[in-house]
């Protein structure tokens, strides 16, 4: 899996592009490395996309077809099954667990949103994210893998829309780049106290956030931090056994591009 000459020229001229920039010599440094790395995942993803056929490998949504989008933003780790994989023993609790509703705060691509339409095919998946390049995204995964009826997208979802959820057995999936703050506060918006809740913690743009959001709900639930952790994707099925691999370039496969810290929440309600 070598760059080509075409590829290693096309590199060299995006990386001088933008060290034309005004920059400071650490933050030249960084961005040198940081447009290498994600140039070369692309590069090994492209390549494993012949092997996968564009379906997920391995995880609690392995056969979920995805697509150039999807594919152009997340890269190996999705492909491969591996991504946020801190979080695969909840995923598979929660698809366990006969929720009715599923609101994904934050959708993005619909990675989160498709897959658990296909392994919950009881649940309506209620998905939401203000970019309309989002949106279109994760429209264009649910009908790929034939789930449109159950994913419903919408735009923005304010905190008082938690009410109109309330009664039924619920989860919301919020991952919403630092806004947690302001939208899970059950004070204001009582019937998150109902819900069960997995949230990323973006403690990479506000330190406080897991101690701040869990205490909020230690009355009503029951409260698990997951730590993020490193991924080393199973590799063997797609290399010979008397083919070297280079060691880095398996760290690569499961780098998820993190700028810090984002544990997740998983809070769920108190049984009486």
């Amino acid at each position: 899996m070598n760059c080509s000459q075409e590829q290693a020229e096309t590199i060299l001229k995006m990386v001088e592009e933008r060290l034309g920039e005004d920059r400071s010599p650490a933050a030249r440094l960084k961005l040198i490395w940081w447009t290498l790395l994600c140039t070369r995942s692309r590069i090994l993803t492209n390549e494993l996309r012949g092997f996968t056929q564009d379906r997920v490998v391995d995880g609690p949504f392995a056969g979920m077809k995805l697509t150039d989008d999807v594919l152009g933003q997340y890269q190996a780790p999705v492909l491969l099954g591996c991504y946020e994989h801190e979080l695969h023993p909840v995923m598979e609790r929660i698809i366990a667990t006969p929720y009715e509703r599923i609101i994904n705060i934050g959708c993005s691509v619909g990675y989160y949103a498709v897959g658990l339409a296909l392994r919950m095919p009881r649940a309506r998946i209620d998905a939401y994210d203000i970019s309309p390049e989002a949106r279109a995204r994760c429209t264009a995964l649910a009908a790929l893998n034939g789930v449109q009826e159950r994913v419903h997208i919408g735009e923005r979802f304010d905190g008082a829309d938690f009410a109109s959820y309330a009664g039924g057995k619920v989860l919301a999936l919020v991952d919403i780049e630092g806004g947690e703050r302001e939208m899970l506060d059950p004070a204001l918006y009582p019937a998150l106290g109902g819900m069960d809740i997995l949230v990323e913690l973006h403690d990479v743009i506000d330190p406080a956030l897991s101690k701040t959001i869990p205490a909020r709900f230690a009355a009503t639930h029951d409260i698990e931090i997951i730590a993020n952790r490193d991924a080393f994707p199973d590799i063997s099925r797609f290399v010979k056994p008397d083919m070297f691999f280079d060691p880095f370039d398996h760290l690569i496969l499961g780098w998820e591009g993190r700028g810090g810290l984002t544990p997740w929440g998983f809070f769920r309600t108190k049984t009486p």
